[in-house]
Formats: C-alpha cells, structure tokens, sequence
C-alpha cells in the first residue's frame, strides 16, 4: 500500500469542490469561520484520553479554534491502533467537519498488517498537513536494575532465564516488528505483550506488571524524566534533542531504522482543496506560536509544518520503507 494524493478527475473534482462551497458559502473564500456558521470540527483521535496522541490532540485543538474561529472537539475513538478512528472517517461526510490526528501506525502500517482494516488511506483518506516527527523508543521499569539496553539484555539472561515479555501499545505495529529485532539480536527470547494503547501499558510499567515497553517519546517522556521509567533506546539516524543521553538503535547495531514516524491531519478523500488549504494553514499558524511549539517539543515531538504536498511524500516513503521490513520478517497479516 502506497499513499498518493486525491485521486479524482480533474473536471469532476472541480464540479464537486464548486457544489461543496456553494453549500458551505465559501464562494471566494470569504473565511472559513464565517462558513462555518460555528458548526464545531470533530477531531478524531484513535487512542484514549491521557495517552501521548490525545494530549498533543487537544493542545493543537485548543489553538486551531482561536485561529478558525469555531470550535474544535477532540473525540476519543479508541481501540485497534487507531483502526476504528480510521473507519469512522472513512464514512464521515467530506464537509471539511471532520478531520483524523494520526501518526504513522494506523496509517502507514496497520493496511499492511490487517488483511481487512476497513480503510485504504490512499483512497479513502487525504492529507491535511503533516507537524512533527517522533521516536518510538524502549523504556524499561523501575522494578529492573537496568540503565542501558545492554544492561537489560544482561538481566533477561540472568534473572529471568533469557525469556521475558515487553510491552507494545497494539499488535502488529512497529513496537512488535522492534521487539522481534532485539530477540534476533541479542539472542533472547523476548515476546510482545500487545496493550491497548500505550497508557494502560505505562501503567502496567509503573506498577512492575512488565518490565519493559517500547512506544513513541511523548508516551514516555514525562515519567523518564521523573525516573520512574528509563528510556535506553530510540529509532531515528540521530539522537533525539529531548533525550540526548539515549543512544540510537543505529549506534546499537541496528539497521533500517532511520526513518521516523510522523504525526499529521487527514480529511476524508473529497474534501474541497479550498478547504484543506486553509486547515493547512491554520496548522501553520498554529505551530508558529512559542507556547504551542514548546509544548510539543517537550512532549519529545521534533515539530515541523509539511504542507500536503511534502506530507503526502513523506507518508509515502515512510510506509515503502516498512514494506520492506515487513515483508522481509515473513510476518503474515492478520
């Protein structure tokens, strides 16, 4: 599955997008607040209040309703790694209404690893604007003595019989691909233990229910810091700024995790360009105010606006890449 752009006619798209403004009153882009008439934007999130997503969600929500003028509400649709969000925008009306905070599993990954996910985002799903790139990372608990992936690797062989289970936020999904990587490599017998969703997983984390989870930075970051959960790994081809003591996978031996996901807005296929422009731009705006970026970074997101364009791109390659990945693990869908 590889991610495009819209894929419509050019006179029907032209036709459709002419019959939705008029509906919408946005003939000449008066302003989409005002055409709005102060119908609120549905957020959809595919993962539980508290988690990483849901608070970035709701900070970008927050300030996307200062700049349109009309009110943005965060919806909570969790479960199957963001599977049902997907499908709930699938059959949401390409009204400019609706829009899915996502980042790379459910878009990039999960159609490659569920043989029906209901969804195919190259042909249901367009791209808004893409603000921020993340590492998914190993975390390992309190309850182990372990400051370092080798230490880790050391304790499992030593403590637990070389068999031990760490934590991944869904099944299927980059955090498993990355478990089964540090069992080939270290020659241990770790297996995931899927959650749903990376908060009740933290939990788990810090009652020593596991002793390890691999997630994205902004699900870790904020108990890393307190100590009460020790990152000891990241993807990405360079340390990452919020956590520049933990060393990459790459400098670990690791290959083929350059690569870093992404978090973006996508609208149902069909929405007006007109529409997905001045979002776009709104998210621009937003990402431009201090307080907004600051928070984010701190979340552990490296931010960055990417218009759809340089979005879509980045999506594309992004999903070719695990492709290959997934295909070479002999993993079959399920």
């Amino acid at each position: 599955m590889v991610f495009s752009m819209q894929r419509v006619q050019p006179v029907r798209r032209a036709i459709s997008a002419g019959l939705m403004l008029a509906a919408l009153g946005l003939s000449g882009l008066p302003g989409l607040a005002q055409a709005q008439s102060g119908t609120p934007i549905r957020l959809l999130v595919g993962f539980p209040a508290g988690a990483g997503t849901d608070a970035i969600a709701r900070t970008l929500g927050e300030k996307l309703k200062d700049v349109l003028g009309v009110p943005v509400v965060v919806e909570n649709r969790a479960g199957a790694g963001g599977q049902i969000a997907a499908t709930v925008l699938k059959s949401s009306p390409a009204d400019g209404h609706t829009l899915f905070l996502s980042h790379d599993h459910t878009i990039s990954i999960l159609p490659q690893v569920v043989k029906n996910p209901g969804f195919n985002p190259a042909t249901d799903f367009v791209p808004v604007a893409g603000f921020a790139t993340f590492a998914n990372v190993l975390a390992v608990s309190g309850g182990t003595p372990a400051k370092s992936i080798d230490e880790y690797v050391k304790w499992v062989r030593t403590a637990k019989g070389g068999k031990e289970t760490i934590g991944i936020p869904a099944p299927a999904s980059i955090p498993e691909f990355l478990v089964k990587m540090i069992s080939d490599k270290y020659k241990i017998d770790v297996q995931p233990a899927p959650y749903r969703g990376s908060a009740p997983m933290t939990a788990d984390m810090l009652g020593n229910q596991i002793t390890a989870g691999i997630a994205s930075v902004p699900d870790f970051i904020e108990n890393h810091k307190a100590g009460k959960v020790r990152i000891v790994a990241s993807i990405g081809a360079k340390r990452q700024a919020v956590i520049p003591n933990v060393p990459t996978f790459t400098e670990l031996g690791f290959s083929n995790l350059e690569d870093l996901p992404y978090y973006g807005i996508f609208a149902p296929v069909g929405t007006p360009q007109p529409i997905i422009d001045k979002y776009g731009d709104a998210l621009q705006k937003v990402l431009a105010m201090p307080d907004v970026k600051q928070k984010l970074t701190t979340m552990g997101l490296t931010v960055g606006y990417e218009s759809q364009g340089q979005f879509a791109g980045r999506v594309r390659t992004y999903t070719q890449t695990w492709e290959r990945i997934i295909q070479a693990s002999g993993f079959k869908p399920l």
